[in-house]
C-alpha cells in the first residue's frame, strides 16, 4: 500500500469520524431540515420518489459547498508546504508536532487556547432554492464547530506534506467523501438515523477519544519520519485484490 494510498485511508477514516462527533452527529436533524425547509415530521413522511430526490439534491448542494471549502483548504495548505519544500523534514517535524498537539486535546489532555469557542457563522433564515443550499454548505464549511477542528487540522497537516496541488485537495475531497457520505444517507434516511442514533448516543464520548489516539499515533509517525511504517504493517492485512487497485 503506497504512502498516498494510506493517507486516503486515513483521511476518509477523519471523515467518518468527524461526523460522528458530539457536534455533528446530534445536529444532523437540524441540518437536514435547515437545508431542505422542511419539517424533521415531513422528512420522516418524505415517501415519494419526488420528495426524495428533493432531500437528496439539497443535501447534495450542502455536501458540495463545505466540500469546495475544504479542498481550497487543502490546496492552500500544500502550497505553503510546498514553498517551505527545501525544509521538507523540517516540515514533517513541525506536522508531527501540530498532530500531537490535536490528539492531545482531543483525548482531553490539553487545552488550546480559543479551541472551545464556536467559529460558525449562524444563519437565522435559509437563502431561497437550491443555490441558498449551496451557500450554506459553503457557509458551514467555512466556519464549521471547532469539534471537527483538531482533525480538519490534521488532515490539513498531512496535506501541507504532499509533493502537489492536486494530491493536498485529493486528501481533503477524500476527508470530505467521509464527512458527506454518512450525511447524505442520514438525510434521505432519516427515521432509520434517529433509531440509530438513540443506541449510538452513549458511545459519542469515545469518537474524540478515537480521533485523538488515531492524531497522537500519525503525529508520533510524522515526527519520526516513520509514517511509511504504518503503510508497511497494513499492507499484511490488506486483500490482494485491494492491493491490486491501490
Amino acid at each position: 500500500m503506497q504512502a498516498q494510498s494510506m493517507g486516503w485511508v486515513v483521511a476518509f477514516s477523519a471523515g467518518l469520524l468527524s461526523f460522528l462527533s458530539p457536534c455533528v452527529l446530534p445536529l444532523v436533524p437540524s441540518y437536514a431540515t435547515f437545508i431542505t425547509g422542511m419539517s424533521l415530521d415531513e422528512l420522516r413522511d418524505a415517501e415519494t420518489v419526488r420528495a426524495r430526490r428533493t432531500v437528496l439534491v439539497h443535501g447534495l448542494l450542502f455536501v458540495l459547498g463545505f466540500t469546495a471549502v475544504f479542498m481550497a483548504l487543502g490546496a492552500s495548505a500544500t502550497f505553503l508546504g510546498g514553498l517551505l519544500r527545501y525544509a521538507s523534514r523540517g516540515v514533517q517535524a513541525v506536522g508531527g508536532v501540530l498532530l500531537i498537539l490535536f490528539g492531545l486535546y482531543l483525548l482531553g489532555w490539553l487545552r488550546l487556547p480559543g479551541a472551545g469557542r464556536d467559529w460558525r457563522m449562524h444563519l437565522a433564515d435559509k437563502p431561497v432554492g437550491y443555490l441558498g443550499t449551496l451557500l450554506v454548505g459553503v457557509t458551514f464549511g467555512a466556519g464549521w464547530t471547532p469539534c471537527i477542528g483538531p482533525v480538519l487540522g490534521g488532515i490539513l497537516t498531512l496535506a501541507a506534506t504532499r509533493g502537489s496541488l492536486g494530491e493536498g485537495m485529493g486528501l481533503l475531497a477524500v476527508y470530505s467523501a467521509g464527512l458527506a457520505i454518512p450525511f447524505l444517507l442520514s438525510t434521505v434516511l432519516i427515521e432509520r438515523f434517529m433509531y440509530g442514533f438513540k443506541r449510538f448516543r452513549a458511545w459519542l464520548p469515545w469518537v474524540n477519544r478515537i480521533s485523538g489516539a488515531m492524531l497522537l499515533a500519525l503525529g508520533v509517525l510524522m515526527l519520526t519520519g516513520s509514517f511509511t511504517l504504518l503503510s508497511t504493517f497494513l499492507v499484511r492485512w490488506t486483500p490482494d485484490f485491494l492491493l491490486q487497485r491501490l
